[in-house]
């Protein structure tokens, strides 16, 4: 193998893009939740509009340094009003990517978070759903709770039902709170499914170039189905969806795209 030949120099390029994204993500994030913070007095929407520059600037920083993009398939299927949105939980990328198609959003997160600094005051200013873990039985009382007032405030509620982060490939066990708050709401519930995980690693600090595959399904009425019935129809959808899409590598973003 000639030097020119060998994986190193590709290698050390995607290190050192990685650790320049990083840093470029930290900064602004610091920048932008004290902004968010500042902006507290001035109401939710004005926060809200004040943390989604975060989110533009990460996602296009993520494209440029990175040359790690996005495509979003079935946008036709969103709902013209707010919903219950059940997604796939493979990275950190669709706590931050999913806030471009649906908006406001609401996620649930675990309450330790919001004591990060700068961050965590930030999100803590927009009203998440912050839940402890280690008390499962109050956790799903308050997701219920909460989330219904969420929804009446117009936010879009975002679920990820295996609670936690999967590895590409992989299943967890879908918990039953997506389709209770549904069915007790009567808001609808909308599946997604994605390949994050292929790209941005749940426990990687490297991200690999290409194009992240975003789909949204149709929409599921809650209306005439039980709890349980939605749950099913979720975790099909987006399990099937994911042997479409789970380790189909996608060209990274051409020069025009960027």
């Amino acid at each position: 193998m000639t030097r020119s030949d060998s994986p190193l120099p590709n290698a050390l390029g995607l290190y050192l893009r990685s650790s320049l994204f990083f840093v470029t993500m930290a900064t602004s994030g610091i920048l932008i939740g004290l902004l968010t913070v500042i902006a507290y007095p001035l109401g939710f929407e004005t926060r809200y509009r004040v943390a989604s520059q975060w989110v533009r600037f990460v996602l296009w920083s993520l494209l440029k340094i990175c040359k790690l993009g996005f495509e979003v398939e079935g946008q036709e299927h969103v709902p013209a009003t707010n919903c219950i949105v059940l997604s796939k939980h493979q990275s950190t990328w669709e706590t931050i990517g999913l806030q471009t198609v649906f908006r406001p959003v609401c996620f649930i997160l675990k309450k330790e978070l919001l004591r990060l600094p700068f961050w965590g005051w930030a999100m803590a200013s927009l009203e998440p759903i912050a839940i402890d873990r280690s008390a499962r039985t109050a956790a799903i009382k308050q997701i219920l709770r909460d989330g219904e007032a969420r929804l009446r405030k117009g936010r879009w509620l975002i679920l990820f039902p295996e609670g936690t982060r999967v590895a590409p490939g992989t299943k967890g066990r879908y918990g039953a709170s997506g389709g209770t708050l549904a069915k007790r709401s009567g808001y609808l519930v909308v599946p997604v499914a994605h390949n994050a995980g292929e790209y941005w690693p749940r426990h990687g600090f490297l991200k690999r170039p290409g194009t992240i595959s975003v789909r949204i399904g149709p929409p599921i009425d809650p209306t005439t189905l039980t709890a349980a019935e939605i749950n099913e129809r979720v975790e099909t959808w987006i399990e099937a969806t994911m042997g479409e899409i789970t380790l189909t590598r996608r060209p990274a973003p051409s020069a025009q795209d960027s």
